[in-house]
């Protein structure tokens, strides 16, 4: 079965940026996550949304 949330260091990893660099986009909105009791979670479809966001920008 295929992961629908991340942790923080995974979610890093898959956009091969730091984990501060993660939580400063976590922080601004850039990307959505959730908690679950008190862990952050960034699914996989935000990734996906951030990316489109940025292609379109740069297409722009």
């Amino acid at each position: 079965m295929t992961k629908l949330l991340l942790t923080v260091p995974e979610a890093a990893k898959a956009l091969a940026i730091s984990r501060s660099k993660l939580y400063e986009l976590l922080a601004s909105g850039a990307i959505r996550s959730i908690r679950i009791d008190g862990s952050r979670r960034v699914p996989v479809d935000a990734l996906t949304d951030y990316i489109n966001t940025l292609m379109e920008e740069a297409a722009a």
